[in-house]
């Protein structure tokens, strides 16, 4: 019996033994628990919750894998940092730095040519290299910008301080506006496209050609030997303006060698009449509508999407040729005398040209959607595009202010009745009359 009961109690204290011996073994080691990178305030109170729980050991290893995580990240950081310094933080402020310094030398070299020659000198004119810097500028994108910027919704409460204020500062005329309330414009564009009441703006009924929008007048005249003149002193020239006149007998190539003089004669008509062109300025507190100054059909519309620089009169008198080198669309038809294109020139800030018979056109659009010099549209009879317009109808609109380009065949005796500089209103007339002169006479 007692043998028996020591030899259970060996065996009870043996397993005993065992037993403890097994729980005295140290811990198999578990995978290390996962630390997340971005550590919120609630994820933070979880993990320090289960750290204080955890044994000794363990406590350690998740420190460690804390510290090494914390190091990969600010590392990470760093070298993204670095990266982001390196490739656009750095050049950006170098080209600001270089473009700045290279517009100061611009500004301070037409200072000393306007101190050395008189108004309207030849030596004013930008040289090749300046409007090449001065094209630089994104211009494009910053009007893009703009355009966005203006289309947003406006709340009730801003409307009266924001639009009264761009209406006191461009001397917009409210009384004149279809709707004067300023508190009823969503947004800054939708107060520049503003209609007019009917009859504020009556159309002279004795005159053939009258003025397609309010603004100001830049030029007018003859075109001589296929060259325009933008302002008094700076020309600019008629083909590379409207591009090849090929809108009458289809696509086909401009005749190699031919001379800004033939090229002007192949646009008449009548071979007894003689081309006029007129350039009217539209101001920010303009009307920003346009309308068609004569009874005529359009046929063809050419776009160019060129740059889009400024129009500014003070502009135009310092870049030859800027009419040539922004973006417009050349719309070209017939009228009682012949030959008669009106252009559309885009500029700075302006969001887009909007032409109300031609959907399709797009403009002030990435040089990657249109990448090409210009586009052409044939508006056919047989297709019903041809765009019939009467004087005094709405044609289009511009996002903000820019310039109406008119070149059109006449009668030799053709005579303005403007002057450079003259504010002028839509549906006034541009030329004499032959009624008004011999009641004069």
């Amino acid at each position: 019996m007692k043998v028996t009961l020591a030899t259970r109690l060996s065996g009870t204290i043996g397993e005993g033994a065992v037993a403890t011996h097994w729980l005295r073994r140290p811990s198999i080691p578990r995978p290390k628990k996962w630390t997340p990178r971005w550590k919120g305030p609630l994820t933070r109170s979880i993990f320090r919750r289960s750290v204080s729980s955890s044994s000794t050991g363990e406590s350690g290893d998740v420190k460690t894998t804390i510290a090494a995580t914390a190091a990969a990240t600010a590392a990470f950081k760093g070298a993204k940092n670095s990266r982001w310094r390196r490739f656009i933080v750095k050049p950006f402020v170098y080209v600001q730095f270089f473009f700045g310094i290279g517009l100061l030398a611009l500004a301070f070299q037409q200072f000393r040519r306007k101190n050395a020659h008189p108004e309207q000198s030849p030596e004013l004119i930008a040289k090749d290299w300046e409007v090449l810097y001065y094209r630089i500028i994104p211009f494009r994108a910053i009007s893009r910008a703009w355009g966005w910027l203006t289309n947003r919704h406006l709340p009730v409460w801003a409307r009266q301080p924001i639009l009264g204020l761009y209406a006191r500062t461009f001397n917009c005329n409210l009384e004149e506006a279809l709707d004067s309330n300023l508190g009823n414009y969503s947004c800054l564009a939708e107060f520049f496209r503003r209609k007019l009441k009917s009859g504020v703006r009556p159309i002279e009924p004795a005159s053939s050609v009258v003025a397609p929008s309010d603004g100001t007048v830049l030029n007018f005249g003859r075109v001589t030997a296929g060259m325009m003149e933008q302002v008094k002193g700076v020309s600019y020239s008629l083909g590379e303006f409207l591009g090849p006149a090929y809108w009458r007998n289809g696509p086909e190539v401009q005749p190699a060698g031919q001379t800004e003089f033939e090229y002007e004669k192949s646009l008449l008509v009548n071979k007894d009449n003689d081309l006029f062109h007129c350039v009217i300025y539209l101001a920010p507190g303009d009307y920003h509508c346009f309308h068609s100054p004569v009874d005529w059909t359009v046929n063809f519309r050419r776009h160019f999407p060129g740059a889009l620089l400024s129009v500014n009169p003070s502009i135009a008198k310092w870049v030859a040729g800027l009419f040539s080198l922004n973006e417009r669309a050349v719309y070209v038809g017939r009228w009682a005398h012949g030959f008669f294109s009106m252009t559309p020139v885009g500029a700075t800030n302006v969001g887009s040209i909007r032409v109300y018979a031609d959907e399709k056109l797009r403009t002030n659009c990435t040089k990657w959607a249109l990448p090409l010099p210009y586009y052409d549209r044939y508006m056919c009879p047989e297709d019903s595009d041809e765009i019939p317009l009467q004087k005094g109808e709405i044609f289009g609109e511009f996002n903000l202010g820019s310039t109406i380009v008119l070149i059109f065949e006449a009668p030799k005796d053709f005579e303005f009745k403007i002057r450079p500089g003259e504010k002028i209103r839509m549906g006034q007339s541009l030329h004499f009359t032959h009624s008004a002169t011999e009641a004069s006479d």
